[in-house]
């Protein structure tokens, strides 16, 4: 899995080496590491509702590597932006934040997945105990959608893969919320089986 996952970027840095990053290279290498962002991101949230749908449970430990790689490449896709295509230039990145909607959810979707890559760990599940730990994790449903939107609003005219990968986010979180509503109805229908207590 590490190889898979590690192939995007040792494929981006042969294509450094032999100098084939298109007339444009900021805009590729941006566009680049954006697009396995959201592949990785989209990854890490399909193996719960694999689970749902085969039963099978063995893929759920790949879901940190997939989402720490995520993180990963969301961090440098964001350096690529500050480096090379602003150069540090504050003012002017603080200003495309607030005026394009597109970088503002961008910058939604790395901030929020600082928190969930910092508690990552077994040792900070421990910590913050695994109901709370499992709540702080939620926020990743949050990213997928604004990583959606943030491709929705810059993609081209012309482009359609974008619509592609909202699709999918949108299938993947209908998906748990339908074993969410699943399962209330079955603790409901439990809950209701069971005799109710007598007083003597």
């Amino acid at each position: 899995m590490w190889i898979v996952c590690l192939s995007p970027l040792a494929r981006l840095a042969f294509r450094a080496w032999q100098d084939d990053l298109t007339a444009n290279p900021i805009s590729f290498i941006t566009n680049t590491l954006g697009d396995w962002t959201f592949r990785f991101l989209l990854a890490s949230l399909a193996l719960t509702p694999l689970r749902i749908v085969t039963g099978m449970a063995w893929q759920i430990s790949l879901r940190r590597l997939l989402g720490l790689f995520a993180f990963a490449h969301a961090a440098m896709h964001f350096s690529v932006w500050i480096v090379l295509d602003h150069f540090f230039n504050w003012s002017q990145m603080g200003a495309d934040i607030v005026k394009r909607p597109y970088i503002t959810v961008g910058m939604l979707a790395l901030t929020s997945l600082i928190p969930l890559a910092l508690t990552s760990t077994t040792g900070m599940i421990r910590r913050l105990g695994a109901r709370n730990w499992k709540r702080l994790h939620r926020i990743v449903y949050f990213v997928a959608v604004c990583a959606a939107l943030h491709f929705l609003w810059l993609a081209k005219v012309g482009r359609r893969d974008q619509f592609v990968y909202a699709a999918i986010v949108a299938l993947l979180l209908g998906a748990r919320l339908w074993d969410g509503v699943r399962k209330a109805l079955q603790r409901r229908r439990a809950g209701a089986l069971r005799p109710a207590s007598t007083v003597p």
